[in-house]
């Protein structure tokens, strides 16, 4: 468990294997997505921002997606 990297104050298990850098839920969001990374087939940060395009307004997946 780590700080975020935006927000000291906050602790999060969400780490940046290729940048060492952790992220809260608010800053949940792969920092290079069109870079290549040898880390990205295992990253939990990744496979949430893809979702969170999916979520709806109460945070659940999009049953239309």
């Amino acid at each position: 468990m780590g700080r975020c990297l935006n927000h000291p104050d906050v602790k999060t298990s969400y780490r940046c294997t290729k940048y060492d850098v952790y992220l809260c839920t608010e800053c949940l969001e792969c920092r290079d997505p069109d870079i290549y990374c040898k880390f990205r087939t295992s990253c939990s940060i990744s496979f949430i921002s893809k979702d969170q395009g999916r979520l709806d307004d109460d945070g659940e997946l999009d049953s239309k997606a």
